[in-house]
């Protein structure tokens, strides 16, 4: 029971954190639509100045600055609607999951296939490390989704189920 438990914690602190990961990519998304590639380098040159100052070799400043000075504006682009389309898609899931729909779990399962699918061809084109972490993440998320839906459970009784052994308490009777 503990296992399962676990698994319960596990599936709702993905669900919060691709939440906030949607929101974070609707904003990324919305800055990379209104804000030229000359402006986001400036930009860039700005906000790693004084961390470079102090770290000439600091990776995530550096790796920042090179991508930000070979943006163009097709790329910009693209990665503006990237972005926008994944947070769209997120936010949407995850709202319709708090407010207790059975019915999105397989539309969940399918968008996030289809970005495993991408992820796979970023991948191999390109692999990161960054990558690698979020494909792994999202595989597990999309078990754990599955998982939820196989027990045709809404993401409320998940929650409270839970809420109920992190305290300690007898789980409620299901309805």
């Amino acid at each position: 029971m503990k296992k399962e438990r676990l698994l319960d914690l596990f599936f709702l602190v993905g669900i919060v954190v691709k939440g906030i990961d949607g929101v974070v990519e609707l904003v990324g998304g919305a800055v990379l639509a209104f804000v030229s590639p000359a402006r986001l380098n400036a930009l860039a040159q700005s906000l790693t100045a004084s961390e470079l100052r102090d770290d000439p070799h600091d990776v995530v400043a550096n790796l920042v600055r090179h991508g930000a000075s070979h943006l163009g504006a097709a790329d910009t682009r693209f990665y503006a609607a990237y972005l926008l389309l994944h947070g769209v898609v997120k936010v949407a899931i995850v709202i319709a999951l708090f407010r207790g729909s059975r019915k999105v779990y397989p539309w969940a399962i399918g968008a996030l296939v289809v970005f495993l699918i991408i992820q796979f061809y970023e991948l191999a084109t390109a692999p990161t490390v960054g990558v690698v972490v979020l494909t792994v993440l999202d595989a597990i998320i999309i078990a754990l989704t599955w998982r939820e839906w196989r027990h045709d459970r809404t993401l409320h009784e998940t929650w409270r189920t839970t809420l109920h052994w992190l305290r300690g308490r007898p789980a409620p009777e299901s309805a």
